[in-house]
């Protein structure tokens, strides 16, 4: 049986080209086209947010459907391909690994035995060339999107089908509502990466951040953004709470071998020894 580890994509392996060259170019295209700014890049992303509020995840990330309805209401008769957008802007540096750390970690934890998936929300056709071109298909064993699966993350269903070829032994995101509630209903560590950690939770393992009261602020200020709770909540469900928190794939050894010591020390305490 395989042992999975499941990662996010988007803000935590990889930089898309989405946000930061395909919107602006279809943004250049449609105000020429109307002879007006007409702040596309701005109504995309609303519309996105909109749709992930809604709890519509799935058509959250279907940007064909999304650019195209936008644009009819624009009254603009521009037919656009978004893949050909995406094969066309996946290189650098509109496409980007997040750190150095990420294949050399991803190339050791298969060294050492696991099996390596992705579970994204975004569609398969948007996120093969963009991982293609960066290397990480080399690396991965599955990829795990909505569009092949027919639900996103947080639903446990779409870890279905790596389960029933082995266990998952961790999900490792950047995003508290997609990827630590994900974790959460899956039943594994839900491992937080998150490369902006404030001083005084650098000294401190991966499972002590989890559990100090400095990670508070930055587990307030992701579910703000996330349009979770208030930034002034005074506590967060248990869903969105990471059992560990890293900066760099170089860190998640150390939530794996914890993990490792937890069952070896729930095992001698179960046999009553």
């Amino acid at each position: 049986m395989k042992r999975w580890i499941t990662f996010d994509l988007d803000g935590t392996l990889m930089q898309n080209p989405f946000s930061g060259s395909i919107f602006p170019e279809l943004e250049e295209l449609v105000s020429a086209d109307l002879n007006e700014p007409c702040g596309l890049k701005r109504k995309l992303l609303e519309e996105h947010e909109r749709l992930l509020a809604s709890g519509q995840i799935v058509s959250a990330y279907d940007w064909d459907e999304i650019v195209g309805r936008l644009l009819r209401e624009l009254g603009v008769r521009r037919k656009v391909d978004i893949l050909e957008m995406v094969r066309r802007h996946s290189v650098p540096p509109n496409i980007f690994l997040l750190d150095e750390t990420i294949l050399p970690s991803l190339k050791r934890l298969k060294r050492s035995g696991f099996s390596l998936a992705a579970v994204t929300n975004g569609f398969y056709k948007y996120q093969y060339p963009v991982m293609k071109a960066l290397g990480l298909t080399d690396q991965l064993d599955e990829i795990v999107t909505p569009d092949r699966v027919g639900c996103a993350k947080p639903d446990a269903r779409m870890a279905d089908g790596l389960r029933l070829e082995g266990a998952v032994a961790v999900h490792v995101g950047d995003r508290l509502d997609h990827d630590m509630v994900f974790a959460h209903a899956i039943g594994v560590p839900a491992v937080l990466i998150h490369r902006r950690l404030p001083d005084a939770l650098l000294p401190l393992s991966p499972g002590e951040r989890a559990e100090s009261e400095n990670l508070l602020p930055v587990l307030r200020r992701l579910a703000s953004q996330e349009n979770l709770l208030p930034e002034d909540a005074a506590s967060l469900p248990d869903r969105f709470m990471p059992s560990y928190v890293i900066r760099d794939l170089r860190e998640l050894f150390a939530c794996l071998e914890a993990e490792k010591n937890r069952e070896r020390g729930g095992e001698r305490g179960g046999s009553g020894t």
